[in-house]
C-alpha cells in the first residue's frame, strides 16, 4: 500500500527508446499525476539546487562549465567509468530525488501518481509503488527510434541498448507490460484499458467546459479530435506543412490540446506540453474572425490552471508574431517578454532552450514560488 494515503503509486520503467514518457504523458491525459524522476535527479545538482556544492565538494571543481553549471557530460563520463565514484553520485542524488517526490505526491490533488525512472527497480523507489509498469519493444524499434530521434548510428544505437540491464529481467517483475511496436493507437488502447481497472469510468480528464463572451468555450483535446485539430493546423500553416490526424495522435505523446470552440466549430488551440515542472506552449494558433484578446486569454488561463494542477513553476509560452504583438494582452496575463537565457532558473533556461522554436519570441510567467529542490 502506498506510503501517501488516498493515493495507488504506478513505478513506470523500461529501457532506452521502449516508450517509457509517451505512456507517462498518456497516464497524464487520463488523470493522473506523473513524476520523471530521471529529470528531478539533473535538476538535483542544478546551479542553486542542494546536490549542486555537494557534487562539487565530492568531485571537484572541475566540474563546473563556463556558465557556472556542473558538466554533465564530464560527470557522465567519470562515474560510469568508475562503480565507486557511481555510488557516491547516487548517494547524493537519491535522497534529494527521493525527498522531492515526496514533496510533489504530498502536494498532488490527483489520487493515482506515476513515477517514471530508468532505475526504478534498482533503488528505493520501487519500494513506495502499489504496482510496477514496463515498457517493452522489440529490439528494432528501439534502434530506429534512436536514430530517428537521437541522430545517433545503428551501431551507437546498439551499444546504447546493450549498455542497459536486460530488459526482459524488467518486463519479468512487471505486474504490467505495455508493448509499444510503433502504434500510437495500439499504445494508447493499452494504457486506456489498464487506466479503467485502476479508475474505473475515468477514461479521460474531466472535459473543461468555460463559458466565455462572444459564445466561447474552451475544452481539452482528446485523440478523437485529432482529425479537426490536424484540419486547424494545416490551415494555420498557410500550406506549408500539411498535417493528418496521425500526425496530431503521435504529437499526443508529446503534448495536450486545449481547444477553443464556436458551437461545434473550433477556432482556436494551444498545445502544451511539463516537462520537469515547467509549462511550455509551443503551438498557438487561432482563427481570423476570433477575437484574439478574447480567444488568447480563454486558452492561456486554462493552460495555467491545468499547469498548477500538475504543481508547475513556471509557464513559457512561444507565440507567432502577430500573437506576439498582443502587449497588452500578455501584460493583462501577467507575462513578460523575456530571453530564454534570463530566466533566473536553470530548470526554466534548460526548458526555453529545448522549445524555443523559430520565432524566439518567449513570454514567461512564474506560476508558483514554493519551488522542490530548493537550496537547504
Amino acid at each position: 500500500m502506498s506510503q501517501w494515503p488516498g493515493k495507488y503509486v504506478i513505478g513506470l520503467t523500461g529501457n532506452i527508446a521502449t516508450g517509457k514518457s509517451v505512456v507517462r504523458r498518456m497516464l497524464e491525459h487520463l488523470g493522473a499525476y506523473t513524476i520523471d524522476a530521471d529529470a528531478l535527479s539533473h535538476r538535483a545538482i542544478a546551479k542553486g539546487a542542494p546536490g549542486y556544492q555537494q557534487v562539487l565538494d565530492e568531485f571537484g571543481k572541475w566540474m563546473v562549465d563556463k556558465d557556472g553549471e556542473i558538466d554533465r557530460a564530464k560527470l557522465g563520463r567519470l562515474v560510469f567509468s568508475d562503480p565507486e565514484a557511481l555510488a557516491q553520485l547516487e548517494a547524493i542524488i537519491h535522497p534529494l530525488v527521493r525527498q522531492a517526490v515526496d514533496i510533489l505526491n504530498r502536494r498532488a490533488r490527483q489520487s493515482v501518481i506515476v513515477i517514471e525512472a530508468i532505475k526504478l527497480l534498482e533503488g528505493d523507489l520501487r519500494k513506495v509503488c502499489d504496482t510496477i509498469w514496463v515498457t517493452d519493444a522489440p529490439q528494432d524499434v528501439q534502434v530506429a527510434r534512436l536514430m530517428r530521434k537521437r541522430a545517433m548510428s545503428r551501431e551507437d544505437a546498439l551499444k546504447r541498448i546493450r549498455s542497459q540491464s536486460a530488459q526482459s529481467k524488467k518486463v519479468a517483475v512487471a505486474n504490467v507490460v505495455i508493448h509499444n511496436t510503433g502504434s500510437y493507437e495500439a499504445l494508447w488502447e493499452q494504457v486506456t484499458t489498464e487506466w479503467r481497472k485502476i479508475a474505473p469510468g475515468a477514461d479521460t480528464v474531466p472535459i473543461v467546459r468555460k463559458a466565455l463572451s462572444g459564445n466561447l468555450e474552451i475544452q481539452r483535446g482528446r485523440p478523437r479530435d485529432s482529425r479537426s485539430i490536424a484540419a486547424m493546423m494545416t490551415r494555420s500553416s498557410k500550406g506549408q506543412r500539411q498535417w493528418t490526424s496521425g500526425d496530431v495522435m503521435a504529437a499526443f505523446g508529446d503534448k495536450a490540446f486545449m481547444l477553443l470552440k464556436m458551437g461545434d466549430e473550433l477556432v482556436g488551440l494551444a498545445g502544451w506540453q511539463v516537462e520537469n515542472l515547467v509549462a511550455r506552449t509551443t503551438d498557438l494558433y487561432m482563427e481570423e474572425g476570433v477575437n484574439p484578446k478574447n480567444g488568447l486569454q480563454a486558452l492561456i488561463r486554462e493552460v495555467e490552471r491545468a499547469s498548477r494542477d500538475l504543481q508547475c513553476e513556471a509557464s513559457l509560452v512561444f507565440p507567432d508574431e502577430k500573437l506576439a504583438a498582443l502587449t497588452s494582452v500578455w501584460t493583462e496575463l501577467g507575462y513578460e517578454r523575456r530571453a530564454s537565457n534570463r530566466l533566473g532558473v536553470q530548470a526554466w533556461q534548460d526548458a526555453a532552450a529545448e522549445s524555443m522554436p523559430g520565432s524566439n519570441t518567449l513570454f514567461f510567467k512564474q506560476l508558483r514560488k514554493d519551488r522542490v529542490l530548493r537550496p537547504i
